[in-house]
């Protein structure tokens, strides 16, 4: 079981800030901090120091004594000799001469011509913008923020939901809950962009019509607690609470409870449906992770999983689908285990697992590279950027003084927004811009290839 909800700041403080505003950051001189030159005793030639320091300046104090032959002499050996040098001190070993394993005339041209290397990607040490974010609630188990098609970014501030639009910075309120259902538990984004769901504290879930600024209904009678996970599946949304029912609701029709997914003992804290739609992947407060398949739904009855996944020794609310493999699974555990685990759905097996070190609160996959991003807790509040399969750590991303709780993706897939308990938005250009795909060369048509037959 994972560290839930912590005491938010003070009133006193929040009400001093205003929601998604940038804050000014000041940079320290870049004269600050310096530090001394130390001499390296072991790349020091010691008997050169004392000659230059005892007998080098014997010429220079009787340049009578030294005849225009003798002094030619004494160039030519200080040549020879390595002396013409002017520094004694030396401050680090110089590299060793490299070693050429087979000599440059016996391999041929063919292998000189190599393929040109990809340049490595710059990946900014610091977020590029930095947005207050007071009353955020500081709880694991929830999801307040999320990236819309339409480019606008969705987050849930105490009992308000705030919409930040990403393309002129434009901040608007979109809803203030009471504070008797409040406050707000989860926000997902439809596929349109347009309308959002509004999980509740009081098991209710809100679908507002971001256009209008109304509120289109009320999905009521399915949970008994709280909603903390949200997502959807064209005009399915899926629902999890904190009673551990997972529920899918069809918003066209009055009777919106069209299937139930019970599994899950706790609360159900990460719900993500694969790009095909037809897989789900569940995360809870109980360890587990699971796989329901639609295929495998019948209505009004409580669906068996497809994968009961048992790996994991704390809760899993980190779920991410990978972009370029329809089965392979990503999910991260909480405190107690740390781990991120890869898996393969359509057998349930597990593929890999990597020990972070650090509570895992998110992770995201690239949209444009086979990498994959982790959000952490205790003790660095760090991002971290992994290359796939290999693992390989790419980049560490600090700035956060609190866990890294939430994470959403931007919808060209280049920056990405982070949210944390110590009530700051911000936003890291961490996958970089994509390339722009080389038109393929025209192939010459076939001649007569418009002719289905020759008489």
């Amino acid at each position: 079981m994972d560290a839930g909800s912590v005491n938010s700041s003070s009133n006193s403080k929040s009400q001093s800030r205003f929601p998604l505003q940038e804050q000014i950051l000041q940079r320290k001189s870049s004269k600050e901090n310096l530090d001394r030159f130390i001499p390296n005793r072991s790349a020091i030639d010691w008997d050169y120091a004392h000659y230059m320091l005892t007998e080098g300046k014997k010429g220079k104090e009787n340049p009578l004594d030294c005849s225009p032959s003798r002094e030619a002499y004494r160039k030519q050996l200080a040549e020879t000799l390595n002396m013409n040098r002017t520094r004694i001190l030396a401050f680090k070993n110089k590299p060793p001469a490299p070693v050429e394993l087979i000599p440059q005339e016996h391999i041929s041209s063919s292998h000189l011509q190599t393929k040109p290397t990809k340049p490595r990607r710059y990946i900014p040490q610091s977020s590029e913008r930095t947005l207050d974010a007071p009353d955020l609630v500081d709880d694991f188990y929830l999801n307040l923020l999320d990236w819309g098609s339409s480019n606008v970014l969705a987050i849930a501030l105490g009992n308000t939901v705030y919409l930040w639009d990403a393309s002129d910075g434009s901040t608007s309120e979109l809803v203030t809950i009471d504070e008797e259902i409040g406050p707000v538990t989860s926000v997902n984004w439809a596929p349109d962009g347009r309308h959002i769901a509004i999980g509740l504290n009081n098991s209710e879930v809100q679908l507002w019509d971001s256009a209008a600024n109304r509120q289109l209904r009320t999905l009521r009678g399915g949970h008994r607690s709280r909603v903390g996970s949200l997502a959807w599946n064209n005009h399915i949304l899926t629902t999890g609470g904190m009673d551990g029912q997972i529920i899918n609701n069809d918003v066209r029709i009055r009777s919106h409870i069209v299937e139930t997914y019970r599994g899950h003992q706790q609360e159900v804290c990460g719900l993500k449906w694969s790009a095909s739609g037809q897989q789900l992947a569940s995360g809870g407060n109980d360890n587990l992770v699971h796989i329901w398949d639609r295929s495998l739904a019948s209505l009004n009855s409580a669906t068996q999983w497809l994968h009961r996944l048992e790996d994991h020794t704390s809760a899993v609310k980190a779920l991410a689908w990978c972009p370029f493999q329809g089965n392979l699974l990503a999910t991260g555990g909480g405190g107690g285990d740390r781990c991120i685990k890869f898996w393969n759905t359509h057998t349930g097996a597990c593929l890999n697992s990597v020990d972070t070190g650090s509570q895992v609160c998110s992770l995201l996959w690239s949209k444009n590279e086979r990498e994959l991003l982790s959000s952490h807790g205790f003790t660095q509040n760090q991002l971290t950027l992994w290359k796939y399969p290999s693992m390989v750590k790419m980049a560490e991303l600090t700035g956060h003084t609190s866990r890294v709780l939430f994470m959403a993706q931007s919808p060209d897939g280049c920056s990405v927004a982070t949210a944390a308990g110590d009530e700051t938005l911000r936003f890291w250009n961490v996958f970089g811009v994509p390339e722009v795909a080389k038109p393929a060369p025209k192939a010459n048509p076939e001649p007569f290839s418009h002719l289905t037959r020759i008489r």
